[in-house]
């Protein structure tokens, strides 16, 4: 069923329940967000008053997945308030968004947009920047950049991790540099770095955290009896209607029962009327292995699954390189592997505190269960020892033998559908090195000394250069969302390591601050824009507009920026073949129409903006399930590899950081400032987690959403009363590498001993005084520490002291 403009405007029920933070629209008022005011009678205007405003169609370009629909309404040239999405029958594909896309607005005519391109005249981080033209700025990065390959080599260029933006014209710096000779390459993300690299030696190599092979549709889950979810909260993360809140929205409502295993009692788990298994953060493998020895020891696990799919769950399936030596899950779970450690629930409980009755009912409920939908969010795997967690809940459902099958989910999160467009192609990269997209400050910092084995690094055996060059467009990554933000300032301070910076952003973020050039972008609203559905499975669709106002100031978009750039060095013509960004569009939009041969013409979607259909679920490794000959998996045994030679081999060969461990089985690692190194300076686990107001950092600046979601450290009462603590305190909080000022919220809903602070708060900190950040940002405190395998952002495993300020 195709939806377009003509369609019924009837609205679908959306937010049920409690889930309680998402209704927080009727308590702000819809103006406070920019939405459809209302008129002296009291309905919306958009009526007979609003007929004559002009209606420009586009999309939330951030990264929180969902890609919401809006509907900019403009006046006099200016936009003045927005709707969003009220397209489809009433429980049909309505892309409605949240509070936070419907406060875009005034993200869009903030005071604060930066309006004229800079260049630094203080210190790196200092944030003194003065006006200059834009054929200077075009110049000097030309210059510099031209400096740099002729010195270092491409090599020495890096773009940075940002996903502030998405859109099909948005990313073109790639596409620059290749033009250019190439650069640094990067791999993974900081969404799902630990998982990206590890389920592959799993699953395969063609699995990734984005498919819809090796997960099911979240709508599986309404056919499940038993839900199961680790640290997946999309009531938090996922908002909006064309998300993945609404998905389970639907699940509960179909009757299925849900769980969720989480430090925290987060959105989603409150708006169920299940229960809530709190554990201790970064101990889920703990809680996996317990599970496992339950299933097994109560005969319940499914050995024609085990041996027919699988690599390394006992003996009899173990490859004959580790054939005979106790190497196999079943071992290490039933205390005859490598430790000798039984892995009861009576061992499990102190480590999750989780009690041992609990752990057994529960493993009792899952072996019961006729469709177990077992799901994870992307915040177990993002500790120090998260390539394990990310394996360990996966392993779940395989000793179930509960995959491939309706109601069934592989462990992995939901499926992710596909588009129906693309974006600028970036080209062919020439340059073979590659780093894990964390590594980017020890590359800047030692380079040169940074190889396969002792870094991760891809394509080469050593890199040649360290990072002198870094581009960073729509992100916030060099500081506030890194880690360890003291030591990113540190090091950036060294001219001689990074030689030259060049930001390009709507707004002084954190990270602006370390620009040498910092340019200002035009957002989408500005501009033709085009861009596709996200991240839920209901739909598909792709949206077209703009642009709905003019630019401030001397805004530009990065394609014709970039386009600028690549003239200087005489290749205009390759970056652009011709086409100008809007040509771009229209030529993106025409290719996917043709391959698809349902969507629109290029003049139907400029005219109805806005173009849905309906999307079939998928269930993750149905063929496999069907026929594991026929379609095996991309692992050297074409089977599920619970034990894997190839990470036995890279354990054997890789140069590991002491306490550091790469293991074949996803066995429970503790991981760095994970469980057991608490201290008595720091005796408290600390994790971020996402939060209602922001997108990662994306809206943190915005003042309504910080003052309806107050930036508030989560501690637990007995950890509050000990320390004299009050709800509503300022408080400090300290780690090995930092220290902030944080409000406290004591509450229950947060497991005793570990304390949580929402993540993507701004830093703000006197960077050359006792650099105390007043913002609350969780980076202030996390350790700068790759994990073991990935080389990943395990941000998650923090230990801390709070105390009243």
């Amino acid at each position: 069923m195709a939806i377009n403009e003509a369609a019924t405007l009837s609205r679908r029920t959306f937010v049920k329940g409690s889930l309680a933070g998402l209704a927080l629209a009727g308590a702000a008022g819809s103006a406070l967000y920019g939405c459809a005011p209302k008129n002296e009678e009291g309905a919306k205007d958009g009526g007979a008053a609003g007929a004559t405003d002009e209606i420009v169609w586009s999309q939330c370009n951030v990264n929180c997945g969902g890609r919401c629909v809006f509907q900019w309404h403009v006046k006099d040239g200016k936009i003045a308030y927005m709707e969003t999405d009220n397209t489809g029958e009433a429980e049909g594909l309505q892309a409605r968004a949240c509070l936070r896309g419907r406060s875009m607005r005034r993200w869009v005519n903030h005071p604060d947009r930066l309006t004229k391109p800079m260049k630094r005249v203080g210190k790196r981080g200092e944030g003194k920047f003065e006006e200059i033209s834009w054929d200077e700025a075009i110049d000097t990065i030309a210059e510099k950049l031209k400096g740099v390959i002729e010195k270092y080599g491409n090599e020495a260029v890096y773009i940075n991790y940002a996903t502030g933006m998405y859109s099909a014209t948005g990313k073109t710096t790639a596409r620059l540099m290749n033009v250019l000779g190439g650069y640094l390459g990067s791999y993974a993300d900081y969404s799902t770095n630990m998982m990206s690299v590890a389920m592959p030696y799993m699953y395969g190599e063609e699995c990734t955290p984005y498919d819809s092979v090796y997960a099911s549709s979240a709508s599986e889950a309404e056919k499940s009896d038993l839900v199961l979810m680790f640290g997946n909260s999309p009531a938090d993360t996922r908002m909006g209607g064309a998300n993945a809140v609404w998905d389970f929205t639907k699940v509960r409502e179909a009757g299925a029962k849900i769980y969720h295993i989480d430090y925290r009692l987060n959105e989603t788990a409150s708006g169920h009327p299940e229960e809530w298994i709190p554990i201790r953060t970064g101990t889920d493998a703990a809680l996996v292995a317990a599970l496992a020895h339950e299933l097994i020891a109560n005969d319940q696990v499914d050995l024609d699954f085990l041996h027919t799919y699988c690599v390394g769950f006992d003996e009899e399936t173990m490859p004959e390189s580790a054939k005979g030596q106790n190497k196999s899950y079943k071992d290490y779970v039933m205390g005859t592997g490598y430790d000798m450690v039984e892995k009861t629930p009576e061992w499990a409980a102190p480590i999750t505190q989780i009690p041992a009755e609990r752990i057994r009912s529960l493993a009792a409920e899952l072996a019961a269960a006729k469709a177990p939908y077992i799901v994870q969010g992307w915040g177990p795997q993002r500790h120090t020892n998260g390539e394990n967690t990310a394996r360990a809940i996966c392993l779940l459902p395989c000793l179930l033998g509960k995959i491939g099958l309706p109601g069934t989910n592989t462990g992995m999160r939901e499926a992710e559908p596909s588009a129906l467009v693309g974006g600028i192609p970036n080209g062919k990269n020439p340059v073979k090195a590659s780093i894990n997209v964390y590594q980017w400050l020890n590359a800047v910092d030692h380079g040169e000394q940074m190889t396969a084995k002792n870094a991760g690094v891809h394509g080469v055996d050593q890199l040649t250069t360290g990072i002198k060059f870094l581009w960073n467009y729509a992100g916030n990554c060099i500081t506030n969302q890194h880690a360890d933000i003291n030591k990113v300032h540190e090091i950036l301070q060294d001219e001689t390591k990074c030689e030259f910076i060049v930001v390009t952003d709507t707004v002084m973020t954190d990270s602006a601050k370390y620009a040498d050039i910092l340019l200002p972008d035009a957002m989408r609203a500005e501009q033709l824009n085009m861009s596709t559905n996200g991240y839920s499975e209901f739909y598909l669709g792709v949206c077209v507009g703009g642009p709905a106002q003019e630019a401030p100031g001397e805004c530009r978009p990065s394609y014709d920026v970039n386009a600028a750039i690549a003239d200087k060095f005489g290749k205009k013509d390759d970056y652009t073949e011709g086409r100008t960004q809007e040509e771009w569009v229209q030529y993106l939009y025409e290719e996917g129409a043709k391959a698809d041969g349902d969507m629109p013409s290029w003049d139907d979607i400029q005219k109805q903006g806005l173009y849905k259909r309906e999307l079939e679920p998928v269930v993750g490794m149905k063929d496999f399930r069907d026929d594991p000959a026929k379609n095996p998996l991309k692992t050297p045994s074409g089977k599920i590899e619970i034990y894997s030679e190839e990470l036995d081999k890279l354990a054997a060969e890789w140069e590991l950081e002491d306490g550091d461990a790469i293991t074949p089985i996803p066995s429970f690692l503790p991981g760095y400032e994970g469980y057991g190194s608490v201290t008595e300076e720091f005796p408290l686990y600390c994790s971020g987690f996402h939060y209602k107001s922001r997108t990662h950092s994306s809206f943190g600046f915005i003042e309504e959403l910080n003052q309806a979601c107050r930036q508030q450290l989560w501690i637990n009462p007995l950890d509050a009363e000990s320390r004299g603590i009050a709800h509503g305190d300022m408080c400090a909080v300290t780690s090995p590498v930092g220290e902030i000022r944080i409000e406290a919220k004591v509450t229950p809903r947060i497991v005793p001993g570990t304390i949580g602070i929402p993540q993507g708060a701004w830093h703000q900190a006197a960077m050359d005084g006792d650099r105390v950040d007043t913002g609350g940002c969780v980076n202030t405190l996390t350790t700068y520490r790759p994990s073991p395998l990935a080389k990943g952002n395990g941000v998650h495993s923090i230990i801390a002291q709070v105390a009243k300020a």
